[in-house]
């Protein structure tokens, strides 16, 4: 008996055409991508890791192309401008040349009694007179950058005067634009201070002669100058140091050290840990036991007892510079940490299929370490790299600081904040600066290292 076919089971010559695909089903939401360029892909989006690598090459690009548009001598020293900050007056009003003074007063500044001015005050000479004070048997003359206190802080002793009557004296040592407080202390007969005594407050201002003038070229050659006339000073952008070396040449010749030592001691050291971590990973077994047990009695080595050591062996004397040490202590001394991450690797690479497969197609053991395991290692060396550059440059920094690495004259950074560690007080740029670019070095390579980090990590791949 045959079932009744209706005809909504009757199938049709449409029935059997192909079925159009979706253009949308089976898309690729992105193409193809690298290992490495999806992992710049991901460090691009990451702002502080960008914001770090622009900082980085600024920071190179000042080392290097800095000196050429900046040509001033880092060791050259103007003395008519030490420690003077960022944007202080650089004006000099010119005067004639200095003459000896014989103690007379000048007629503006007759009259009066006390301690007072014999002539208008400026940074060649300040000349000082005085009546004489009954029942003294002599005076004391101090000056001082601050007012005196009644603990009676007079400053620097600069003249003792054992004879009571008036006198005058005559100051021309290290003027600079600022107000001096010259106090004059009357002595007892036995020759100690008495609370008498009297406070002058005098402001110095810049002065220059038209011989300077024209020697050090601050003014036009055709240019006509006469006395009472205004120049300028030399420009300092970032101000002098306690010796008149322009700061900003200083930091140019500084970063080149820091950032040498900085760059290239971790390049040497974490090449040698990648090398010695591989053949000790690759090898395993006794060998992998007996080299990483030798990595670690380098680990137990105190660092500065060997730089001691490597200052001895290369003859560097006290206020020597030790670059040469410093690089060698590091190299020898930092690489174990590398060698283990990298040790690490390489045992679990070792046991991935493609390793099989290669030596089943015959590939020999260096063919599988430099083209198989240490490219799928390169993320954890970049990484290692970037965070290793920080703290050698903060090693120098440290033992500079302490006068073991970089020593004056030589610029670096480290050596920097140690001569500006004692005018912290009077003169805070001296250390604020050097001290300021380590500190943004060694945040701009963390940065950038936490970047590298998150973008080589194969398991935070984003498939959207």
């Amino acid at each position: 008996m045959t079932t009744p076919v209706s005809h909504s089971q009757i199938l049709n010559p449409a029935d059997f055409a192909p079925i159009t695909q979706r253009a949308d089903v089976h898309a690729i939401s992105r193409p193809s991508q690298s290992y490495w360029q999806d992992a710049w892909a991901r460090l691009k989006k990451n702002r502080r890791a960008i914001a770090s690598l622009w900082l980085i090459v600024g920071l190179l690009a000042f080392a290097l192309l800095g000196p050429w548009l900046w040509q001033i001598d880092p060791a050259r020293q103007d003395i008519d401008q030490i420690s003077q900050a960022p944007g202080a007056d650089r004006s000099a009003t010119i005067v004639a040349p200095y003459a000896p003074w014989d103690g007379t007063v000048a007629a503006e500044f007759a009259g009066g009694s006390g301690l007072r001015l014999a002539m208008v005050a400026n940074s060649q000479a300040v000349r000082l007179h005085w009546d004489a004070v009954s029942g003294a048997a002599g005076f004391r003359l101090y000056r001082n950058i601050f007012a005196a206190d009644n603990e009676m802080a007079f400053g620097l002793p600069i003249a003792d005067f054992p004879n009571p009557a008036a006198g005058y004296y005559e100051d021309r040592l290290d003027l600079r634009p600022d107000t001096y407080y010259y106090t004059l202390v009357v002595q007892a007969a036995d020759g100690t201070l008495t609370a008498n005594y009297q406070t002058l407050a005098v402001p110095v201002n810049r002065v220059i002669t038209l011989d300077e003038v024209r020697e050090r070229e601050l003014a036009p050659a055709e240019a006509a100058l006469d006395i009472g006339d205004e120049v300028f000073l030399a420009l300092h952008p970032l101000g002098t140091d306690y010796l008149g070396r322009d700061m900003l040449a200083r930091l140019m010749a500084g970063a080149q050290v820091s950032l040498f030592i900085g760059i290239i001691a971790p390049f040497l050291y974490v090449l040698l840990g990648v090398v010695y971590g591989a053949t000790a990973g690759f090898l395993g077994g006794r060998v992998d036991q007996l080299l990483m047990r030798f990595a670690d009695f380098v680990v137990a080595l105190p660092f500065l007892l060997f730089m001691i050591l490597f200052q001895v062996v290369f003859g560097i004397g006290p206020g020597e510079s030790g670059i040469v040490p410093m690089l060698i202590a590091l190299v020898v001394l930092a690489w174990p940490s590398t060698a283990r991450l990298v040790r690490g690797q390489i045992l679990q690479i070792r046991q991935e299929a493609y390793i099989s497969a290669s030596r089943l197609l015959g590939a020999r053991s260096s063919y599988l370490v430099w083209r198989h395991m240490i490219p799928n290692t390169m993320g954890v060396i970049l990484v290692t790299l970037t965070f290793a550059v920080p703290s050698a440059i903060f090693t120098e920094a440290f033992l500079s600081f302490i006068g073991m690495g970089v020593a004056p004259p030589t610029a670096s950074w480290g050596s920097m904040s140690n001569e500006g560690l004692a005018r912290m007080l009077t003169h805070p740029h001296e250390l604020i600066f050097p001290s300021l670019f380590i500190s943004i070095t060694v945040l701009a390579f963390n940065l950038l290292g936490d970047g590298l980090r998150d973008a080589l990590d194969a398991r935070m791949r984003s498939f959207e």
